[in-house]
């Protein structure tokens, strides 16, 4: 066993040994089917923190011939597969961290003949038997020992895309480093399986890519492998329930992440959520932010202030709550090569602060949790406008409990002059105003868009979560250049209360409408009792 040759499994039984471990190991059966076939290659992109190292340690363990791993895989789910015990210890392993030997280094060339060297020694210690041809050429020695023990490799490349995270302007390192890995392992009979995990897809050069025999998994096409991504709703809801947490709590802070798998038989959509934060939430008994801990809301603030035509307006709309209509065609899977402001939200899905709904083909904020590194950002930002209308929000929702009309009306003016950006011409950008002027309301309520109800649908409504029920449901009508006394006549019309008839307690109807003439809000609000 050598530190990157056969590496054994001690981390992988650190993970069966914490206090939360989810069962992932039906994976292993998708990877075996790729063995020794023309979907060898495999790269699977997703966010930090979402387990990509802990599913490349498990691999080790299952696939490293220099032990006997049974007692770790045989209660797991792998172990009923037929592929288990064909493959179970069958191969020799290379397990690689590509973080580890840059931050080594000074130089990508350092780096690369850093990972060369320990390679080598690595297979001169575990086959001294073995005549080597060419001990400096790392290719060569993996052919000999291929040679001799008709065993292939199993290659695991850790943060393979961290020299595009670090050398972001050197398109000269980059490029060398893919063609090293093109050349080491593109081709190759000894490649049993390549498997590389990271942040970023593989960087396109032109109209190809250098790793082209790679078959890609990531955040916009996650592919079958989408229910390995990251923690599913019914992983959740029974971590949920051992731990006594509220598994209603537990969406709004860290689900969103909508996941699409399009089969023959039809798209299979999964709700993913983050593992990091999940563990965290249910191991402090507290919901929380923990998923962006490691890394300041700087790191998102440098890609939403850039200037890009229409990027500050997506932002606000996202933040608000609404889906954007993107292009994910033109990202260059790199974190500088933006041509429009798609490439820097496509980026911001692959870094986990967007989720893609690939049939739709737009983007939104996922959750509680990830829309308040946005507002953390904001908050630093020159976007004082948008800054000064989410901090308003708590005012305006203790006016509006307090069916106080005219503070409500004044608020949703405030935050009309701040939204400026937005074209103000109709009631979807007057609805963006409201959900965004109506921000704090999420820490109570679930917040939907036109919700069926009776004859019609109601413009905005907000439902109290099971934790809040002593806050009032409120429905809101919207009417451009109309009467707000209309719109709460239309509410009652058509029976917008009916979407609520499983609800106990007390009812806001509010209606509001801008007058185009006098360029103000108007606002009426009246109790109902359920």
């Amino acid at each position: 066993m050598g530190s990157y040759l056969n590496p054994g499994n001690f981390s992988f039984r650190g993970s069966l040994r914490s206090k939360i471990y989810v069962d992932k190991s039906e994976l292993i059966a998708r990877t075996n089917e790729a063995l020794c076939t023309e979907q060898k290659y495999i790269c699977v992109s997703r966010p930090r923190r979402f387990g990509k190292s802990m599913a490349a340690n498990m691999l080790a363990a299952y696939y490293d011939r220099s032990e006997n791993t049974k007692e770790l895989f045989q209660n797991l789910a792998i172990s009923k597969a037929n592929s288990y015990k064909e493959n179970l210890n069958q191969y020799d392993v290379i397990k690689i961290n590509m973080q580890e030997f840059l931050s080594m280094s000074e130089t990508m060339e350092d780096m690369l003949e850093m990972l060369k060297n320990y390679l080598v020694s690595d297979f001169e210690e575990t086959y001294p038997e073995v005549r080597f041809r060419d001990k400096k050429n790392l290719i060569q020695v993996m052919k000999d020992v291929f040679s001799h023990t008709k065993c292939p490799f199993v290659i695991l490349i850790d943060e393979w895309d961290c020299l595009f995270r670090e050398y972001k302007q050197d398109k000269d390192a980059q490029k060398k480093y893919l063609d090293f890995l093109r050349v080491w392992l593109k081709d190759k009979d000894y490649v049993a399986m390549a498997y590389m995990t990271g942040i970023l897809p593989i960087k396109k050069y032109g109209s190809h890519s250098a790793l082209n025999m790679f078959t890609e998994y990531s955040m916009t096409d996650p592919g079958e492998l989408a229910e390995y991504f990251g923690f599913t709703e019914r992983e959740v809801f029974g971590i949920c329930e051992k731990y006594g947490m509220n598994f209603e709590e537990a969406k709004v802070w860290y689900d969103g992440y909508k996941l699409v798998v399009h089969r023959k038989e039809g798209e299979e959509c999964y709700s993913m959520y983050s593992p990091k934060s999940v563990v965290e939430a249910m191991l402090r008994h507290k919901f929380g932010t923990y998923w962006n801990q490691t890394e300041t809301y700087e790191a998102l603030k440098i890609y939403i202030q850039m200037d890009m035509d229409g990027l500050k307006d997506s932002v606000i709309r996202m933040l608000s709550g609404e889906s954007v209509s993107i292009n994910i065609g033109t990202f260059s899977n790199d974190m500088t090569t933006f041509a429009t402001k798609d490439d820097v939200l496509t980026l911001l899905v692959h870094l986990g602060y967007l989720t893609y709904n690939s049939v739709e083909g737009t983007v939104s904020i996922p959750n509680k949790e990830v829309s308040q590194e946005y507002v953390n950002a904001i908050s630093t930002m020159n976007w004082y406008g948008v800054a000064d209308s989410l901090e308003s929000s708590r005012k305006l929702l203790e006016a509006l409990w307090a069916m106080d009309a005219d503070a409500v009306a004044a608020g949703i003016e405030r935050a009309h002059e701040e939204m400026s950006i937005l074209r103000y011409n109709d009631e979807n950008a007057l609805s963006c105003t409201i959900h965004l002027a109506f921000y704090f309301a999420r820490e109570y309520y679930t917040m939907v868009r036109e919700l069926p109800a009776g004859k019609g649908f109601a413009d905005v409504c907000l439902i109290p979560r099971k934790q809040h029920l002593d806050k009032p449901a409120i429905m809101i009508e919207l009417k451009w250049d109309k009467s707000a006394a209309g719109a709460i006549e239309q509410i009652k019309e058509k029976r917008y209360g009916n979407a609520l008839k499983d609800y106990q307690g007390n009812l806001l109807l509010v209606g509001i409408n801008y007058n185009k003439t006098t360029k103000m809000h108007e606002c009426v609000i009246e109790a109902v009792c359920k």
